[in-house]
């Protein structure tokens, strides 16, 4: 373990009027904290911040984030609160402690939509301070480092989260070698052969090739000394994992992938970058479509660089980055370059970018954002894009991510215009919506009054951006329509039980669900995102328990074992009525399916698991689902009408959504509440007598694969 001394030193390289006594102190207290505390491979506990803590020296920060690097783990792990590290060390450093443990509470690996609502949170916490998120990438790194002391599924858990999350999070903030450093020991735990595998082949080449990287680094200096250029050149092979990458993408083999080496090329002015250009690019052939100019255009994160990929010894392909010293700075920290201190003051870095306009940046977007899955989408989009430069008529430059189309192009100009679209000219030539942009290229937006967004646009747009604009405009066309079938749903429903769907009690219903108003009660159950039994129980839970209630489900069944439960198959939906057989499962009870069910066919080989039952003789009441496949003509009040039909047979929807979308006739599955067969046979027969139905069906699941459930 480093000692407080040592710490301090690293430190002292690069912030000279560094606070030493309160960074001792802050080493003093968390190593009291977690005395007695032991890591999964043995050491003590208190390890594990001052590594992650020395990695932050690397970056060069201040010394409020290395203190917090040290008590990271504090309040949540030992007995230290929030209010004793204020008194100690200072509101900045408690606030960044505790961000830093909120961060950590957080399960982002989880269930999609509880993984969307932490992505939330975590965009909240770095928009406070991002250098939360410095401390907490450095966290992952040590623990990525030392994840062979966790139990094998665990190492899994924390790699495939380290892949998808932490992994292009620090890449998309600029830190391109801990980006790369992750990916790699992610890798390792992911498919640890096929890792071994390219460095199999790595060691193969070297011997055969020689040490390539030495002899193009010599060649590269010689050049660049000819022409009277001060410049530092180095050269290294990438990472297993970026080669993997590549393979995949690329669908080539090792021996058949070219730019497996790379070259940096350091300069002190920005003239020398483009001089540099010059005599390499004299030197080497160039490979077309392989140069991108981020001096003239950076990143969004601060970084710059000229990148090239040249023809070398051999043919062979070297990537090559020319940059200035500064810009490599950057390049090396991105956004945490903003924190860097040099000679005992914050780094005047030109390059570097003010991380609260970064992070407003990355979250503007999203915030409009209603549904969970869809803003988990847009944040991966943005967390994975690289970026392309695209030019208006004006000569301005749109920075848009890669495989954009001219859609989000209009989009990246102004809502109003992305709305609005109707074509595009790129470099003067009409093109296709779904052209993808290109480098360099021109784009011109051709808008007509009265255009709105097409629903097909969401299958062209690339971006967070023209995506959330997308989906909200087609919310507000729908809404009306969705309002005028939730109305219908609602008084079905309420029929149903006796009641009538009146303002009242609607806004009640509203109230209870936690939703703004009637209007928007009525739009969520029109497109399917509420049930017509969850509104009618909001208001009248006595009389859906009533219902419910009627009779015992247990005694539904006859053939069951005393204590023994069952529940009916989604696949095949059987009524009482219809010719029944049970499944058992262990921990499940007993699954009933109809005598006709395809999915049958996977137990023949298990007759132990086959229970001979049949419905129980009675009246049952309407609460078991079925599905009806529908297919209704596109014409005002039709919907409403067989809603109604449904209703006068006294079955309840519990639910309805639109299969398929023409402009003369709708395909729609309609989840209906039922006694028994003979009321199916009864609703179905009705419908089928409806001039307006083109037809109706039970929809039944296809057979699938057994679970595995036993």
């Amino acid at each position: 373990m480093i000692a407080a001394e040592d710490l301090i030193a690293l430190v002292r390289n690069y912030n000279p009027k560094t606070n030493a006594d309160l960074i001792a102190e802050a080493y003093g207290f968390g190593k009291a904290m977690h005395e007695g505390q032991f890591r999964h491979s043995g050491e003590p506990y208190f390890t594990h911040p001052v590594a992650v803590a020395a990695i932050l020296t690397e970056q060069r920060l201040d010394d409020a984030t290395i203190i917090t690097a040290l008590l990271h783990d504090t309040i949540e792990d030992t007995k230290a609160s929030y209010t004793e590290i204020s008194k100690l060390f200072g509101e900045e450093i408690a606030m960044l402690v505790d961000g830093v443990t909120k961060l950590t509470n957080l399960q982002l690996s989880s269930r999609e939509t509880k993984q969307a609502e932490n992505f939330r949170k975590l965009f909240m916490a770095m928009s406070k301070d991002l250098r939360v998120i410095l401390v907490k990438l450095a966290d992952r790194l040590h623990n990525m480092r030392t994840i062979k002391a966790m139990r094998a599924d665990k190492q899994m858990q924390k790699a495939r989260e380290t892949m998808d999350i932490y992994a292009p999070l620090a890449g998309r903030m600029g830190m391109q070698w801990m980006r790369e450093e992750l990916e790699d020991l992610a890798f390792r735990v992911l498919n640890p052969e096929g890792r071994q595998s390219i460095i199999r082949r790595f060691i193969t080449l070297q011997r055969e090739t020689g040490d390539v990287i030495h002899r193009i680094t010599g060649d590269m200096r010689h050049e660049l000394e000819k022409v009277g250029i001060e410049a530092e050149v180095f050269g290294r092979a990438k990472k297993p994992y970026s080669i993997w990458r590549k393979m995949q993408e690329k669908k080539q083999g090792f021996s058949r992938l070219s730019d497996i080496y790379g070259f940096r090329v350091i300069t002190t002015s920005d003239e020398d970058c483009y001089r540099a250009l010059g005599a390499i690019h004299t030197r080497w052939r160039a490979v077309p479509g392989r140069f991108k100019d981020y001096i003239s255009q950076p990143k969004s994160n601060g970084y710059r660089s000229i990148h090239t990929t040249v023809s070398g010894r051999d043919g062979k392909r070297v990537e090559v980055q020319i940059r200035t010293g500064q810009m490599h700075d950057v390049a090396e920290t991105g956004v945490a370059a903003h924190w860097s201190y040099r000679d005992g003051v914050r780094s005047e870095n030109p390059f570097a970018v003010d991380p609260a306009k970064w992070i407003s940046q990355l979250t503007e977007q999203f915030d409009a954002e209603e549904d969970h899955d869809e803003f988990l989408e847009a944040v991966k989009l943005e967390m994975y894009s690289d970026q392309v430069f695209c030019f208006t008529p004006k000569g301005d430059v749109v920075k848009l991510p890669r495989g954009a189309t001219p859609i989000d192009y209009a989009y990246a100009i102004h809502t109003r215009i992305g709305s609005a679209c109707v074509g595009a000219k790129v470099d003067g030539i009409r093109v296709p919506l779904w052209t993808r942009l290109k480098n360099g290229q021109s784009c011109e937006i051709i808008t007509a009054e009265g255009q709105t967004p097409q629903a097909s646009w969401l299958d062209i747009a690339t971006t967070g951006k023209a995506r959330t604009a997308i989906r909200r405009a087609l919310r507000e066309a729908d809404r009306e329509r969705f309002v005028r079938l939730g109305q219908e749903l609602a008084r079905a429903a309420f029929e149903h039980v006796g009641r009538k769907a009146t303002d009242k009690v609607l806004e009640t219903a509203a109230r209870h669900l936690r939703l703004e108003d009637r209007a928007t009660l009525l739009a969520r159950l029109g497109s399917a995102e509420l049930t017509s039994h969850e509104v009618v129980q909001a208001v009248y839970p006595e009389l859906t328990a009533n219902e419910v209630d009627q009779i015992e489900p247990r005694r539904a069944v006859i053939g069951l074992e005393a204590g023994q439960s069952f529940e009916r198959a989604p696949c095949c939906q059987p009524l009482p009525g219809e010719r029944i057989v049970g499944i058992t499962y262990r921990g499940k009870g007993v699954v009933v399916h109809a005598i006709d069910c395809e999915r049958l066919s996977e137990f023949e080989d298990q007759p132990q698991r086959w229970v001979d039952l049949h419905w129980h003789a009675g009246t049952h009441p309407a609460v078991y689902e079925a599905t009806l496949d529908v297919t209704i003509g596109n014409d005002a009040g039709v919907l409403g009408r067989i809603c109604t039909l449904i209703g006068e047979k006294k079955a309840n929807i519990s639910d309805l959504n639109f299969v398929d979308r023409k402009p003369d006739f709708y395909r729609l599955h309609v989840h209906v509440e039922l006694r028994d067969i003979e009321q199916l046979h009864s609703l179905m027969l009705m419908l089928e007598a409806e001039s307006d139905v083109a037809s109706v069906a039970r929809f039944r699941e296809p057979p699938r694969r057994d679970t595995g459930l036993r």
